[in-house]
């Protein structure tokens, strides 16, 4: 029996609850799947903070899920949830497949700061004082969940969180992408990763298979496309209705390009079959 492993993003709580629309699919199939808890998101008792948990207690809590069962499982990660849990999959045989939704491909040696131009995104709340960082309210909806009805955009404000600052800047100690099969998936309307962060600016040997979906960054707006992504046999894409336009076939084994100046990932980043 196959289990997902869903680890969530930065600045929130009850990783459950925000994939609880695939979990539900997947259940309807007959599979498990788990949400741990991050420590640095104060989910296991410890207050965030300047001296509250990080990466690293980030790491051996979706570790400690990982090695917790031996059957065959895909790990989905998304944004932050990336970066330890690439960490926490190396060397876990369990792991078949791992599935980075909108999220990072960090090399040993970099954090999550070696992402972007170095200026923190606008719909971040940073206290350098207290060591903490959050998501504004105001900002939460029209930057992550802007494709997501109003119940589950508030639903989704009482469930953000103050984080820790520092696991901004401390860096993984091992790249698991790079030892199992690993999917990108693209979110096309995604306001949040700024344009260079994202796989679309790694080179043709990083990623098993990827593809774009016509969604925002949420896990709430397009579950299919993920529940559909979290087989462990195959990789298809999304479902057809989730699918945006494919590039000629000419350029599909090219590296991704950048982005152009509207964002329009469609164009640039379509699902690429590459060796691992």
């Amino acid at each position: 029996m196959t289990r997902v492993v869903f680890v969530h993003g930065a600045c929130v709580q009850d990783g459950a609850w925000w994939w609880h629309r695939t979990g539900e699919l997947l259940a309807e199939r007959g599979v498990n799947s788990q949400a741990p808890l991050l420590p640095s998101c104060g989910e296991t008792g410890q207050a965030a903070g300047s001296d509250g948990p990080g990466l690293a207690e980030d790491v051996a809590a979706v570790r400690a899920v990982l090695t917790g069962g031996e059957e065959p499982t895909v790990v989905v990660a998304h944004s932050y949830g990336g970066i330890p849990a690439s960490q926490a999959l190396a060397g876990v045989t369990a792991v078949r497949h791992l599935l980075l939704v909108s999220s990072y491909l960090p090399e040993v040696g970099q954090s999550l700061s070696s992402f972007g131009d170095g200026e923190p995104g606008p719909f971040l709340d940073i206290d350098p004082e207290a060591g903490t960082f959050t998501v504004r309210p105001e900002s939460l909806a029209q930057t992550f969940l802007q494709d997501c009805d109003p119940q589950l955009q508030q639903q989704a404000t009482a469930k953000t969180a103050l984080q820790s600052l520092h696991v901004l800047g401390e860096p993984v100690q091992a790249a698991g992408w790079q030892q199992v099969p690993t999917t990108y998936l693209v979110c096309a309307q995604d306001r949040g990763t700024p344009p260079g962060c994202s796989a679309s600016t790694r080179s043709e040997r990083t990623v098993s298979s990827s593809s774009t979906a016509a969604t925002t960054r949420s896990c709430h707006s397009r579950p299919p496309s993920v529940t559909w992504s979290s087989r462990c046999d195959r990789w298809d894409g999304p479902p057809e209705e989730d699918r945006l336009p494919a590039l000629p076939s000419d350029r599909r084994r090219r590296p991704p390009q950048p982005l152009d100046e509207e964002g329009d990932r469609a164009r640039v980043f379509v699902r690429w079959h590459l060796p691992v």
